[in-house]
């Protein structure tokens, strides 16, 4: 929806950074929202692009600028800005001025790529079941699945809250004792979900990583690592949310002026071997 036209008032308070969009219903529900000097009780009362909102007699602030982050999430960190536990948040990493909130969520044990944003509208797509975006996970799991127990995934299994969506599955390596590391990709987004899969088919999880989010891959990273998206990667996310297939995602994007761009990778020297057969084919 472009800024410029009617929007819900708990959309118009999270864009102008000052909370999530759950949160700022909250506020309306509290009457600590005025609209043209009225207090207004209903988050979904839709207001003018210029309307005088206040939030605790306060105007809204202008709406800050737009921002994608890729964190490398650590094990041992939750995605919630408070924890009654006192356990570390993924926002204790970010050092930035703009508000932003996870698109979707990866849970305490689990590390691996976690998008972050202030676009509201963009997140909501993100993380609606009808987009369906894929998410790549890496899980080293108790013993190696046979592909009986490879295709019974793909064809989805059924868990408590319903059977799950088909999905991508292969074993990646075998470790020395028998265990294995799993490739699985899936388009929902239930709480636990790789987690609870494995576990109905008998090889529960010992570590799981999510190595990539609607295509935006954390290859490169390191744990802990925080950095914006590049233009490109963003036209993806914009494509994807937007119902365009994620192999086909960014096909038609050119880099525009004050975007970032992806920073160049050394150059690997050369094997003796591939140094020796070019020296051959110069001569």
């Amino acid at each position: 929806m472009s800024a410029s036209r009617p929007m819900r008032l708990a959309r118009a308070i999270a864009r102008a950074g000052l909370a999530s969009r759950r949160e700022a219903e909250r506020w309306i529900v509290d009457g600590r929202v005025e609209v043209e000097g009225e207090i207004v009780r209903h988050p979904g009362t839709v207001v003018e692009p210029d309307a005088d909102i206040r939030v605790d007699g306060k105007p809204l602030p202008p709406p800050p600028r737009r921002v994608i982050l890729l964190l490398y999430k650590p094990k041992g960190t939750i995605t919630t800005r408070d924890d009654p536990q006192g356990r570390k948040t993924v926002f204790d990493l970010v050092d930035i001025p703009e508000r932003v909130e996870p698109v979707g969520r990866l849970d305490y044990n689990t590390e691996g790529a976690l998008l972050l944003t202030n676009d509201g509208d963009l997140a909501h797509a993100l993380t609606h079941p009808s987009a369906k975006v894929p998410k790549r996970y890496l899980a080293k799991v108790w013993r190696t699945p046979d592909e009986r127990t490879l295709e019974r995934l793909r064809r989805g299994v059924k868990l408590e809250d319903g059977r799950t969506a088909p999905a991508r599955v292969r074993v990646v390596q075998q470790t020395d004792n028998g265990n294995a590391w799993v490739e699985l990709t899936v388009t929902e987004g239930r709480n636990l979900l790789i987690r609870r899969m494995m576990q109905a088919v008998n090889h529960p999880v010992s570590k799981l990583r999510r190595e990539s989010f609607a295509t935006i891959s954390i290859r490169g990273m390191e744990r802990g690592e925080i950095r914006e998206l590049t233009a490109e990667e963003v036209a993806r996310l914009e494509d994807i949310a937007n119902g365009v297939p994620p192999r086909k995602a960014g096909h038609e994007f050119r880099y525009k002026k004050g975007y970032a761009r992806p920073k160049p990778r050394p150059n690997k020297p050369l094997s003796r071997k591939k140094a020796a057969s070019r020296k051959r084919n110069r001569k």
